[in-house]
């Protein structure tokens, strides 16, 4: 089929897509095809919610399941507010939490992390810019370029988007650290990757911390049980 002939069709585009751990079919504009189509739908009000869909190595995959509690959603909420209130203690630059669409252009590369930051430095340099807005010119809702950090919490259905297809892509998009976190089974595995010459490379412990070049501290994941039982993540800085 020729999916240039008519733009504005709506067709079955090739896609990995999971609700829960079943396989559905989701329906994109023919053009999302390419990576610049994927951008412009992605950014526009046609965009389905509860869809989270990433377009890399030339593929789109649309993740339409749940967050579990324990091993994601309340650890991204951990994260994303230790990182959020450093940033902006230290004046550090700007936290995006999950939902933020972020796009290199390089690597061929738009998704949506459970949490991005990004330096004033990296903001002023050019190195990373926000778009302008379609229906709202002063707002924006994709960032572009190369962000300092950003993290994955791995879920049963983004193993391999996370620990490959995501870490190609984040390394080739010029990301200067990449935290991916595996809490699905009883230990917690928190690596966190730094640039080496052809890959990223794990920083090792040093007396149980984790050493972070971007943000200039080292950190350290515990979790504990709460009097009824739930869990309580602390991303420890010092």
């Amino acid at each position: 089929m020729d999916l240039t002939s008519n733009p504005a069709a709506t067709v079955f585009v090739p896609v990995t897509c999971f609700m829960g751990d079943t396989e559905v079919a989701v329906k994109v504009p023919a053009t999302a095809h390419t990576h610049d189509g994927f951008r412009e739908w992605a950014i526009s009000d046609d965009f389905p919610r509860s869809v989270r869909a990433t377009f890399v190595a030339g593929e789109i995959l649309v993740d339409m399941s749940p967050e579990y509690f324990e091993s994601h959603n309340f650890l991204k909420l951990e994260i994303s507010s230790a990182i959020y209130q450093l940033a902006r203690q230290e004046k550090l630059g700007l936290v995006f939490c999950d939902g933020s669409l972020v796009t290199n252009e390089a690597a061929a590369l738009s998704c949506e992390p459970d949490a991005t930051f990004v330096s004033y430095e990296s903001l002023r340099s050019g190195r990373v810019r926000l778009t302008e807005g379609v229906s709202r010119p002063n707002d924006s809702k994709e960032l572009v370029g190369s962000p300092d950090w950003v993290v994955e919490i791995l879920s049963k259905s983004s193993v391999r988007k996370d620990k490959q297809l995501l870490r190609k892509a984040y390394f080739d998009a010029g990301v200067q650290e990449y935290w991916l976190i595996d809490a699905l089974g009883d230990q917690v595995d928190f690596q966190l990757l730094t640039r080496g010459d052809a890959d990223f490379v794990a920083i090792g412990l040093q007396d149980g911390w984790l050493a972070s070049p971007v943000f200039a501290r080292a950190f350290r994941l515990t979790q504990q049980r709460d009097a009824d039982g739930y869990v309580e993540w602390t991303l420890e800085v010092k």
